[in-house]
């Protein structure tokens, strides 16, 4: 499993700060949750923020919370990977 490349404290839930029970890859779906995994675009994340508190509370069903995910992901991919072109290569689409 890679390392984040979003945050250095893995035990701390990047939206709450509780304690971390998993984590979020920031870009998700068929092919972007293993390119996140081999990229390092995933934040810690407790249950409740992820996928298993109220609805619009947790990431996973909350449309602005999944958009914003997408957009930080791009974000330090761009910022510490490589360019928006490789990056709309490698993930198929630019959410910036």
């Amino acid at each position: 499993m890679s390392k984040s490349i979003v945050t250095d404290y893995s035990e701390i839930c990047f939206f709450c700060g509780r304690q971390a029970e998993g984590e979020h890859h920031l870009i998700f779906g068929t092919a972007g949750r293993e390119l996140s995994e081999k990229d390092g675009l995933k934040v810690p994340v407790c249950n409740n923020c992820h996928n298993m508190g109220e609805p619009l509370k947790r990431v996973h069903d909350n449309p602005m919370a999944e958009k914003l995910s997408k957009m930080l992901g791009q974000a330090i991919y761009e910022a510490k990977i490589g360019t928006r072109e490789q990056f709309r290569k490698r993930y198929g689409k630019s959410y910036l």
